[in-house]
């Protein structure tokens, strides 16, 4: 909103030219969406407070969790207002890309806030039927698979998708990139929904991720970087930087609350619109087998889910895992939980590291 508005006026006031480059704006965006955070959080932490509105511990958790029983919830309205409002102040408005990522957040967002309040508020121990909860993610998906197969801004690779270690080679799916797309979304919001259950563990990831998206929407969105790495030129798609940019901030400024012992947890609401966040990321930069190593800890977690309930099924109630989802599995270990938010963290930077190398691999 803030270009659209200043930026033509740089004859006026130079001061406004700054407006142009997408650093200061993400920069901008990161503080604003810091200093959002730590206004609006104990307001927030507050209210929930005074209507109890709290978390109610899972039985099928660790003992541990017990003590949390109560800890104010929503706690991804935080983070929607954070990601939300500098992203609609500093992003420009006039690009598919911020349009498709503003409807994502708020659309998952939704799903997530009407799963909380259905468990908490109204006492339904599911919460949002599954079926209703995946029919939301499949439906924002179709929407990001049709804007990638039907967008002017991917003509000639409408279909195509960036693999890793491979020079001039890509994966053409050709229709089947919208199914793609609804798997990669309801995907990854489940998974980071699963990895939300220590404090500080999922949203310190996702701060992790937005990073690595934020250089890698950068470098897809000029001409000479692009060329230089050899990837896709994604015209417009800096202005996803502004947006992981906002993310970074937020997810940093939830976490100031979000740390062991939690103030506050984020729910579904904020799990769901995250994780959806970086499906679309990745869907839109065209490297959605990238995200598998840059979310690999959401992996991990989602896959030890899956083979846990396999196993349990098929093998005569036989475990892999002492607990899933893993981090659980570390806890009923004897790890104290801050040692494993904090070695998933460092993992998670690793995989940073080497997603952002396997450019130059290629």
């Amino acid at each position: 909103m803030l270009y659209h508005l200043l930026y033509p006026l740089r004859d006026i006031f130079f001061g406004f030219n700054l407006f142009r480059y997408i650093t200061f704006r993400s920069a901008a965006a990161a503080i604003l969406a810091l200093l959002i955070s730590f206004w609006v959080g104990p307001k927030i932490i507050r209210y929930m407070r005074a209507r109890q509105i709290g978390e109610e511990i899972d039985p099928d958790v660790p003992e541990r969790h017990r003590s949390k029983a109560g800890t104010p919830t929503f706690g991804g309205l935080i983070i929607l207002v954070s990601v939300l409002v500098p992203t609609l102040l500093f992003a420009r408005l006039d690009v598919i890309f911020t349009q498709v990522m503003l409807f994502v957040t708020l659309f998952m967002g939704g799903i997530g806030f009407l799963d909380d309040y259905l468990k908490v508020v109204k006492k339904y121990p599911k919460g949002l039927i599954g079926r209703y909860k995946l029919a939301g993610q499949i439906t924002a998906g179709l929407v990001l698979g049709l804007v990638v197969w039907l967008s002017p801004v991917y003509e000639g690779i409408h279909s195509q998708t960036f693999l890793p270690f491979f020079k001039d080679y890509v994966i053409d799916l050709g229709i089947f990139i919208i199914p793609v797309a609804v798997l990669v979304l309801t995907a990854t919001s489940n998974a980071v929904n699963l990895t939300d259950g220590l404090d500080g563990l999922a949203v310190g990831l996702v701060g992790i991720a937005a990073l690595a998206w934020a250089a890698i929407s950068y470098v897809s969105g000029r001409v000479d970087f692009s060329a230089y790495l050899n990837i896709m030129y994604l015209r417009g798609a800096g202005e996803l930087t502004v947006y992981c940019a906002a993310m970074l901030g937020a997810c940093l400024g939830f976490l100031w609350f979000n740390a062991h012992p939690a103030e506050i947890f984020m729910g579904d609401v904020g799990s769901l619109s995250l994780g959806g966040a970086l499906g679309a990321l990745a869907i839109l930069t065209k490297k959605e087998v990238l995200l598998l190593v840059i979310g690999g800890v959401f992996v991990a977690e989602a896959l030890s889910v899956i083979l846990q309930v396999a196993s349990y099924r098929y093998r005569g109630g036989k475990r892999i895992f002492r607990m899933a989802p893993l981090h659980h599995h570390f806890e009923l270990g004897g790890m104290p939980e801050e040692k494993i938010v904090v070695r998933f963290w460092i993992v998670g930077i690793l995989l940073l590291l080497l997603s952002l190398s396997l450019f130059k691999v290629r």
